[in-house]
């Protein structure tokens, strides 16, 4: 699927700014102050102060989501956070960088961010910690990614059992089956920036209407 599709497909639209907040749930009130915020950035390259922004920003919805969770669905959230990264984190990414060829922006990530579970965001997405990726790395070895076949390293996932594979030129790309063995995939996005706007969208889109879109 071309990345262009990927990204459109994950996009939502805004037509009630104008409508008062204060009179709103806790939901509806956040999806109105943060939908005039989105649109992709034209800046390729991640930095801590904007990871630390999109961590503001996904946690804000995930506490309004974890709030209403059980009212609207019946059954108690599971865990859904963007954890900090701590020393541990921080040391296994740079394992990780010292063990195979990796993009500024994973190292500037996991320096950043220890880990994301969005265990109740449609089927789920996950980004893994670091030490899972060295891990899985040292036992299974780098993915084959892209149209070059390049060696790619699987980030995370999502519920579904498709894999995120981050490619040495900084794509993303989403395997089409749960394996791994030689997989065939479709770039989710040319860059981590780009995949992690999406990931946002997809988070605000469930909150609205219960739908992640696909990514």
């Amino acid at each position: 699927m071309p990345a262009i599709v990927t990204l459109a497909c994950c996009l939502i639209t805004n037509d009630t700014q104008d409508t008062a907040l204060t009179s709103k749930p806790l939901i509806t009130r956040w999806t109105s102050w943060l939908m005039p915020s989105f649109g992709l950035m034209s800046d390729r390259s991640l930095s801590p102060a904007w990871l630390a922004s999109w961590t503001d920003r996904v946690s804000v919805a995930l506490t309004a989501m974890t709030v209403e969770f059980e009212h609207r669905h019946g059954f108690p959230p599971g865990a859904n956070e963007v954890r900090p990264a701590d020393h541990d984190d921080q040391a296994a990414a740079r394992t990780l960088a010292q063990v195979v060829p990796t993009t500024a922006d994973l190292v500037t990530f996991y320096d950043s961010i220890g880990e994301v579970t969005w265990a109740d965001v449609g089927n789920g997405y996950f980004l893994d910690p670091a030490r899972n990726v060295v891990q899985r790395l040292q036992e299974y070895g780098v993915v084959d990614a892209g149209a070059e076949r390049a060696h790619g390293l699987v980030i995370g996932s999502n519920g579904g059992g498709l894999a995120y594979v981050a490619g040495p030129d900084g794509a993303v790309y989403r395997t089409r089956t749960a394996s791994l063995d030689e997989p065939e995939v479709d770039k989710a996005a040319d860059h981590l920036r780009q995949f992690l706007e999406p990931l946002e969208h997809s988070l605000t889109r469930f909150i609205v209407d219960g739908d992640p879109g696909c990514l």
